[in-house]
């Protein structure tokens, strides 16, 4: 059975979100149910929007033959809910909104390749076959497009028999506003819409919104209202209205009578032939324009007090008036929209990578679809790091945290940029140190607590790569004197903690981190990005004019990088340098003493010492990705990454000691975040979270681990942690750490670099690949950056570099090829070699469609 397609007790766990970027979204269920109404601007886990669902009916000379909803059978348990209302809570059974007391189907198969999912519904005694085909747009450096609020669901049905069938599919939606709810059908051209408000909130309330229900269907019947009444008397209703074998006719109530709670169908009605198919279309779009930082009760005084206003528009308000425009655009483009994300969903899973980590790549790009993710009035890209069921989880774009994501940056460039732009704007201290969290409302009083090292200079990097995907240099021209204040805060005097005051190029002072503890003393995991953050800089001087700033920045870097390979590699890998029992460390610092020194144990708590952490040479890796050489000894590196393997990969977990959270148990494995080997000495309270497995620190050790030739045991982690999501255990799409659909899991996407060896550098023109493996001289691959995307196809014959999205200029090429000659179209592209880089006479401009290709 493919990676990509779950049956049975595999479908337990789905939860496939369907919403745009920054719009929040709703999950389908493996068995086809409509769940995590994520809409309202917040997480909303577990919930449903009443009786919403699909449905299907077959009808042959005036009777009905056959009518059930599109669900599969609902798993066990079914004992009930924890945590709902009397009479409805465990002890009841199945809440009555999961439909599973209604006619259904025995089973499905959902195929999950993300953006696009398709369920077959399956029951033998069923007139025909059935298959929804359910998406959003996801379409790279399209970021308007791939942020409609909307879920686009398509039916697909089937006459297997030998007669002909009239077959009614049906889309009821829920009505989640207060009364009064007003719902009206409208015929928009060849669409019908059914538009739900309520005239108890005003356009400029929080909690003011819309939905419609949509379709493209020419022959359609609807219900406006379902019938109102008490008990069970609407869903008994609804169901005999829609199992007479006739269209559905209309209920409508005063505006008075309406109440709330409401529902409304509609129904679209196909006749087909004996073997033949028909579709029916169906969206769902919401509209909840005004947002308000509900996290943080102390948010609108502090808005106030900085003079802005404490509430705030989505950015796809500023693109659709409401859920009635995005519906219609959604269905007046859906051709468009469905076939660029097919091609971007095909150009991805053609891609010659191993099933699981085209699995771990796909299934976390999910995660800018859901309600991790916002975007900003001024098109900001902003993100939690994960949700809580109803809040987000750890607000503020924090640095740290995202520092691992690699999926925004190469997909949707322009986004990630404004990230950089947001914190250097706003986020930035006087003295050149930024806090981890980006407050909102935009233009809020900073936050006060401490810088931290990694997010602090793996912001510095981050802007390198933002530069080389663009192109851009005018863009880093006007971060730039932000950012030379970012890398002196290192040895800036008011800097609190220390960093390094005698320009070392090492880190020395209280290094706080990712971790949410700080370190005392260096270490390559700290003062790698630190490294990192001053040779990105010194190119980056270079490139705007500061020969002066270039070299104290290279000399800086040269120091540090000779004394971190000479003083913290161990022989088998890099360690701290810290003496635990020495309590001056923590006197230059206010709080460290009472935070950080365990009188009993007569030790400082929650360092590394001599373990062994995952982290290590994580900068390295974002070096690797960016293309900014070595920062450690690559031998030293390979030598580290294999101790890494050897004692921090844990399998199975069933004897494996871990105080912190379950992340992996049982017969799983997983990498955890630090060891300590046989005679190396552990503190007695050591580094925070270090037996958890969190898949984004374990999708960077294994990538790094591929990028070094250890390429099996590098996926024999990525296998172990999708083996862990594998729908039964848990939600494919939802890779959770501190909360669900967490941010750094999106690390993964660096598998698609590493595997095709890529590299770019759009200031020079550049793109290379250098894959890992090939077989039979054969290698293809996804790929994007700041103005295109597409694929390169390497065989014995030679090569093409495909733009099917956009444009690319190119003029330099790192092939693992002989070049003969390179074409574009008709043209013959004179060209030099110089090692391994072909560079063209003159630069080649790709269009979407066209390739250029390289002989040899």
């Amino acid at each position: 059975m493919s990676r990509f397609i779950y049956r049975g007790r595999k479908t337990n766990e789905i939860s496939f979100p369907l919403g745009g970027i920054g719009t929040g979204c709703i999950g389908l269920a493996g068995n086809g149910r409509l769940i995590d109404w994520e809409i309202f601007n917040r997480p909303n886990k577990g919930s449903v929007n009443g009786f919403s669902h699909l449905a299907i009916k077959a009808e042959r000379d005036g009777a009905i033959v056959d009518a059930r909803v599109l669900n599969g059978d609902l798993h066990p348990p079914y004992t009930g809910q924890l945590g709902s209302g009397a009479y409805q809570s465990f002890g009841f059974g199945p809440p009555r909104q999961y439909l599973a007391g209604m006619p259904h189907f025995a089973g499905t198969t959902f195929r999950g390749e993300f953006p696009i999912a398709e369920l077959a519904f399956e029951d033998d005694s069923f007139p025909g076959q059935v298959t929804l085909t359910a998406f959003n747009p996801f379409i790279p450096l399209n970021d308007v497009d791939s942020g409609i609020p909307a879920a686009f669901l398509e039916v697909e049905v089937e006459n297997t028999t030998d007669a002909p069938l009239t077959y009614t599919v049906a889309a009821t939606l829920g009505n989640p506003l207060p009364a009064n709810n007003q719902q009206q059908v409208t015929r928009e051209g060849r669409f019908h819409l059914l538009h739900l408000t309520s005239d108890a909130l005003q356009p400029d309330e929080v909690a003011y919104g819309d939905l419609t229900l949509a379709t493209d269907a020419p022959d359609v019947s609807w219900q406006e209202y379902w019938f109102r009444g008490g008990w069970n008397d609407n869903l008994e209703t609804y169901w005999r209205d829609f199992t007479a074998p006739s269209p559905l006719k209309n209920r409508s109530y005063p505006l008075d009578k309406a109440g709330k709670d409401n529902h409304g169908t509609l129904a679209a009605r196909l006749t087909i032939a004996p073997g033949a198919k028909e579709r029916a279309r169906f969206v769902i779009a919401w509209s909840f324009p005004n947002c308000q930082n509900y996290w943080n009760p102390q948010a609108c005084n502090c808005a106030q007090e900085s003079g802005v206003p404490c509430t705030w528009r989505n950015y796809y308000a500023t693109q659709w008036e409401n859920s009635r425009a995005s519906a219609l655009y959604a269905l007046e483009q859906w051709e468009r929209l469905y076939g660029e994300t097919r091609l971007f969903k095909e150009t991805l899973f053609t891609s010659d990578l191993p099933d699981a980590a085209l699995d771990a790549v796909s299934a976390n790009i999910s995660i800018m679809k859901t309600a991790t993710v916002m975007r900003l009035e001024d098109g900001t890209f902003y993100g939690f790091e994960g949700c809580h069921p109803s809040s987000g989880c750890c607000e503020g774009s924090c640095t740290h945290v995202w520092n691992y994501q690699q999926a925004v940056p190469f997909l949707f460039p322009a986004l990630e940029r404004t990230m950089r732009e947001a914190d250097y704007a706003y986020n930035l201290q006087p003295e050149g140190g930024m806090p981890f969290r980006l407050q909102l409302p935009l233009g809020s009083s900073r936050s006060t607590f401490r810088p931290c090292a990694d997010g602090q200079f793996g912001g510095v990097m981050k802007a390198y790569r933002d530069w080389k995907i663009s192109g851009d240099t005018d863009w880093l021209r006007r971060l730039w004197p932000a950012l030379k204040a970012s890398i002196a805060y290192a040895w800036h005097p008011a800097n609190p903690d220390q960093w390094d005051p005698e320009q070392t190029g090492v880190l020395w002072g209280r290094q706080h981190h990712t971790l949410d503890m700080e370190l005392f003393g260096p270490n390559a995991w700290l003062t790698g990005f630190y490294l990192g953050a001053l040779k990105a800089g010194a190119e980056m001087a270079d490139a705007l004019g500061e020969p002066d700033t270039a070299t104290l920045y290279r000399d800086l870097f040269a120091r540090g990088k000779a004394w971190v390979d000479e003083h913290l590699f161990n022989g088998e890998y890099y360690q701290q340098q810290i003496d635990l029992r020495d309590q001056s460390l923590l006197a230059p610092f206010d709080d460290a003493m009472e935070r950080y020194w365990d009188d009993e144990h007569g030790e400082i708590k929650y360092q590394v010492g001599e373990g062994c952490g995952l982290d290590q040479v994580l900068a390295q890796w974002h070096a690797n990705l960016y293309g900014l050489g070595e920062l450690f000894d690559p031998e030293q590196t390979r030598r580290a990454l294999a101790a890494i393997w050897r004692y921090c990969f844990k399998s199975p977990m069933r004897a494996f000691y871990n105080p912190w959270r379950v992340f992996s148990l049982n017969d799983e494995g997983g990498l955890i975040m630090c060891d300590w080997p046989e005679g190396r000495y552990k503190p007695a309270i050591p580094l925070t979270y270090a037996q958890e497995t969190m898949t984004g620190f374990e999708y960077a050790g294994a990538i790094q681990m591929i990028q070094s030739g250890l390429v099996d045991e590098g996926m024999t982690c990525v296998e172990a942690i999708r083996e862990r999501y594998d729908g039964e255990k848990r939600n494919p799409w939802n890779e959770f750490e501190c909360g669900s659909n967490y941010a750094r899991a999106m690390a993964s996407y660096a598998l698609l670099n590493a595997f095709s060896g890529f590299e770019f550098d759009m200031v020079r023109g550049l793109i290379g690949f250098r894959p890992i493996r090939m077989t039979d001289g054969r290698f293809r691959c996804f790929w994007s950056l700041g103005t295109g995307w597409g694929e390169v196809i390497l065989q014995p014959s030679g090569a093409e570099l495909r733009v099917l999205y956009g444009t690319l200029d190119v003029q330099r090429l790192i092939l693992p090829v002989k070049a003969q000659t390179i074409t574009l179209g008709n043209q013959t592209i004179p060209f030099t070699v110089e090692g391994d880089t072909l560079i063209l006479a003159q630069p080649a401009h790709i269009s979407a469609g066209e390739a250029l290709r390289v002989t040899q």
